[in-house]
């Protein structure tokens, strides 16, 4: 389903110079505020002009600059993971594979949101073959006991994500930004899928320290920040049968960001 034809940002991506993975890690945001914007992909290749005449650098990865993701999201047979965030909890978590594809490399993550609004992750390497099963790995399971609250016969695939990602570091190396294109969502348990077409999400992670050139460019384009989990996202679009009352207005805004209704198969 996930045919619609998108943006070449091939050449935009050209006119920025690159940064390593190595050098990528050695980053450290001690003090980061994360905060999440939706464009589309017209805007930002505007974007990307703006950020590579202010000396940003795009992550290249074996000579590519954009990455394929493609997670798999793990949820309670009540899909409390899902409700959790639904009903506004402040504490909660998140069990996912994420599977770097051209890199040949797969996590089993956790992330972790407390009642001050901070988001921490763990990860563990696992084979790219236990994306969708981890269950029968031991280290595995042992990792998410330690790190969870959920045990691994707790958790059942729940849905898919997929999508393409560019990583920007600005020249100062104060901040992160990804973007992702592409999105598109598989739901294991109603088999419907979806794709949010030519919809772009930003995240900005930067140090609270420091200012963000960033952020200048994206008020001069109109984009706006936004609360949006592409995991809730991808269960509203594809499971009527839930509560989703909370994300359909999200799910209108994106509507109205890409100007064409979002259709679910």
């Amino acid at each position: 389903m996930n045919d619609f034809p998108h943006t070449d940002f091939s050449e935009a991506l050209g006119a920025l110079g690159p940064i390593t993975l190595e050098e990528m890690d050695g980053i450290t945001l001690m003090n980061r505020i994360d905060t999440k914007y939706l464009t589309d992909e017209a805007t930002l290749l505007k974007i990307l002009s703006d950020a590579a005449r202010d000396g940003y650098r795009v992550l290249e990865v074996n000579g590519d600059r954009i990455g394929a993701y493609d997670s798999v999201y793990f949820d309670t047979e009540g899909m409390k993971c899902f409700l959790d965030h639904h009903n506004r909890r402040l504490v909660r978590q998140k069990v996912r594979t994420r599977s770097y594809v051209k890199q040949g490399k797969s996590f089993l993550e956790i992330k972790r949101k407390n009642n001050k609004g901070r988001t921490s992750k763990k990860r563990i390497a696992i084979p790219v073959s236990e994306m969708m099963d981890f269950r029968e790995d031991a280290q595995a399971t042992a990792f998410l006991a330690e790190h969870s609250w959920f045990t691994a016969a707790d958790l059942f695939p729940s849905a898919e994500t997929s999508f393409q990602r560019i990583t920007l570091v600005n020249a100062a190396e104060t901040e992160r930004l990804t973007i992702d294109t592409a999105l598109y969502f598989r739901n294991f348990r109603t088999g419907k899928e979806a794709s949010l077409r030519n919809a772009v999400i930003i995240e900005l992670k930067q140090d609270g320290r420091a200012s963000s050139p960033m952020k200048g460019i994206l008020l001069n384009h109109r984009v706006k920040p936004v609360r949006i989990s592409k995991y809730c996202i991808a269960v509203t679009l594809t499971a009527e049968h839930l509560k989703t009352g909370r994300f359909k207005t999200k799910v209108r805004t994106i509507e109205k960001v890409i100007n064409h209704k979002i259709m679910t198969i």
